[in-house]
């Protein structure tokens, strides 16, 4: 995977895809409709060329996109590029290429950052379309030219969050069922029961703010009961109730009313850190 977005598409992807979707998908329709739209060059100065090469930061920032479009988290992007015959065809991928590890897209955002490019996915994407008369050149969509990054890194926080307390019920159902039986919302069960990678998460900001505050709330309530005086003493030295517990501290924070710490429930408040 080392040549940039614009390289043509193999043509056993092409067939196959052609023959998988012959209205063509999403990501089909991107590369038809757009043609080529990032190339190494155009993030030449958040990449060095010495070293062995890396993953093409033209691919990295089209995968970008087709997070954005899609809704999909990190894990869930490297999946798709790995797995889905559609994502190869976008990307000019031979089938049997084996993608990349999800660190790689974390990379290449801190990379962007790091250079003053956050916004140049977008910027490329947006003149492309202009080009295209798809839209018209300059105005209000460049007024938030790094909300595609800002969403992705949201969803991959929200996956983040509920895998760690998905997580910690797990350990905790094998190592006390039946103190967590009697403990848990059950609710819990419909929420976490399956990993949150595996489900969409919300496209509406509003939502996903939503959903924090749901997950924090339902994280601060199990280390609540974990940490009751009733409760058995070992289950605090679990491995999984202290990352919880770490976790919940470096990412939320709770009101405070009268000098003492409220715990989320009721009237009570929490909400997520700044970023």
């Amino acid at each position: 995977m080392r040549s940039d977005s614009g390289a043509e598409v193999p043509a056993l992807t092409w067939d196959v895809a052609r023959a998988v979707f012959p209205k063509g998908c999403v990501a089909m329709r991107i590369r038809d409709g757009l043609g080529p739209l990032f190339s190494d060059e155009d993030f030449k100065a958040a990449f060095g060329v010495r070293g062995r090469p890396g993953v093409s930061p033209g691919r990295l920032a089209l995968v970008s996109v087709l997070q954005f479009a899609e809704n999909l988290t990190d894990r869930q992007a490297v999946h798709a590029v790995r797995a889905g015959i559609g994502v190869k065809y976008l990307l000019g991928l031979e089938l049997t290429d084996p993608g990349f590890d999800r660190t790689v897209l974390t990379g290449f955002r801190d990379r962007l950052l790091a250079h003053g490019m956050e916004a140049r996915v977008l910027d490329l994407l947006l003149e492309r379309l202009a080009e295209l008369g798809l839209v018209g050149s300059g105005g209000r969509q460049r007024t938030d030219s790094a909300h595609v990054l800002a969403a992705v890194r949201s969803l991959n926080r929200l996956e983040f969050l509920g895998e760690r307390l998905r997580a910690v019920l797990e350990a905790l159902a094998a190592a006390a069922p039946d103190w967590l039986r009697a403990s848990m919302d059950p609710a819990w069960q419909e929420r976490y029961g399956a990993r949150v990678d595996a489900c969409r998460l919300p496209t509406d900001e509003q939502e996903r703010r939503t959903l924090a505050r749901q997950i924090a709330t339902d994280g601060y309530r199990l280390l609540e009961a974990v940490f009751a005086p009733a409760a058995p003493g070992w289950l605090q030295q679990v491995p999984a109730v202290t990352v919880l517990r770490t976790v919940w501290v470096q990412q939320f924070t709770r009101s405070v009313t009268d000098g003492e710490e409220e715990w989320p429930g009721g009237g009570r408040t929490i909400s997520r850190r700044a970023e």
